[in-house]
């Protein structure tokens, strides 16, 4: 019997979109330390699909087609999502990705439900927000600033 998923791999795997997969792999390594794992060329060599991770988390990423309905933030000039990712170190992770020409969105700071984030873009207008979980709080203990958006 086949294991599903498959070992190494999670139950929920984000895919994203991007209209310069090639560009976006070793751009995704340096500032954001994800390793690549996986990836499928098509016939002329073109790259297709690939499988990136960090740690035991996994993201899956494919090439925007606008016929077959699909697109990357800079084809839509919005953004329809934001992955949250936990690391070790926020602050070197922050400076890492800032020193890689990352946007950032947000910086780091103590959030009220007990983690520390940053939130960036990558260079095709993905979100991303990067944590280290710093403070245990109990749900009926957190408190929401005044103004806060999530």
């Amino acid at each position: 019997m086949v294991d599903s998923p498959p070992p190494g791999m999670p139950r929920v795997i984000p895919y994203l979109f991007y209209t310069d997969l090639a560009a976006a792999l070793p751009w995704l390594e340096q500032a954001f330390g994800l390793e690549q794992r996986f990836s499928m060329p098509d016939q002329d060599g073109r790259l297709i699909h690939a499988e990136m991770g960090i740690e035991e988390g996994a993201i899956m990423m494919g090439l925007a087609n606008l016929d077959q309905r699909t697109a990357s933030p800079q084809d839509l000039h919005a953004v329809t999502q934001n992955l949250y990712i936990y690391v070790d170190d926020v602050d070197t992770h922050y400076e890492r990705a800032k020193a890689n020409g990352a946007q950032i969105l947000m910086e780091p700071e103590d959030m009220f439900w007990g983690d520390r984030s940053y939130a960036a873009a990558d260079l095709e207008g993905h979100q991303w927000t990067f944590a280290q979980h710093v403070k245990d709080i109990a749900p009926e203990d957190m408190e929401m600033p005044e103004g806060f958006v999530g």
